[in-house]
């Protein structure tokens, strides 16, 4: 049985509801972020740099969240056009495209002193979401084309990974003024829509008490 590095709401629960829409066993190894339980020796044997997400497998362990989605795709033919397929090249394409574009826009969005240090961040800030207005567009124009592989219907691994990147540019930018509004994105928020409706994603965001619009209208924790 597969073991999943956790914190609540943080990237690992991209992989977390993955894990649940495949339907495969796992555990959850919960951490402790502010006692520094990423640091500890035994952590930071699975992942050099001391990061979540990690899986433990029968063939070690996985870090880097693509590289874990890909392979239980691949691992258990699921939520993915299976290699040799037509649609694997457009699906490798955009799925790409959230891990190496999508994602690091977030990032700078979330946490501008990484990359501004202590001066700067705001205008980190609001260039990294002039940034995902603009992929949010793209993501929603593809979307309207109805690729079956982009379909909340049958989601494939680029569902979760949009769902968690999207809900924290939502509600957690660094800057309350550079927030993202995904009002002018309507295929794009549909989906996110549809993902809530989904029995595992359900389940996951019940879990980690997420609120009942966790992904396409997410709100603070008001007791945070």
């Amino acid at each position: 049985m597969y073991t999943l590095h956790h914190i609540d709401d943080w990237a690992s629960l991209i992989i977390r509801l993955a894990l649940e829409e495949m339907g495969v066993a796992y555990n959850l190894h919960t951490h402790d972020f502010d006692a520094g339980s990423l640091d500890r020796a035994d952590f930071r044997a699975l992942n050099p740099q001391g990061l979540i997400p990690v899986l433990e497998t029968d063939d070690g362990p996985i870090f880097e969240t693509a590289a874990i989605l890909l392979w239980l795709a691949d691992r258990h033919g699921a939520m993915a056009p299976a290699p040799g397929h037509p649609d694997r090249g457009a699906f490798l394409s955009w799925f790409m495209f959230v891990s190496n574009t999508l994602h690091p826009s977030a990032m700078a969005q979330l946490h501008p002193e990484k990359l501004a240090g202590d001066r700067g961040q705001t205008t980190v800030c609001r260039q990294a979401t002039a940034r995902l207005r603009q992929q949010c567009a793209l993501l929603d124009a593809l979307m309207a084309t109805a690729p079956v592989w982009l379909n909340p219907v049958k989601p494939t691994i680029l569902s979760p990974y949009l769902a968690v990147l999207l809900r924290w540019s939502q509600f957690l930018s660094a800057d309350p003024a550079h927030v993202l509004d995904l009002t002018p994105y309507p295929a794009l928020r549909a989906h996110l829509v549809a993902l809530e409706a989904r029995p595992a994603f359900a389940r996951v965001t019940i879990a980690e008490a997420l609120g009942p619009t966790p992904f396409s209208n997410p709100q603070p924790d008001p007791q945070e």
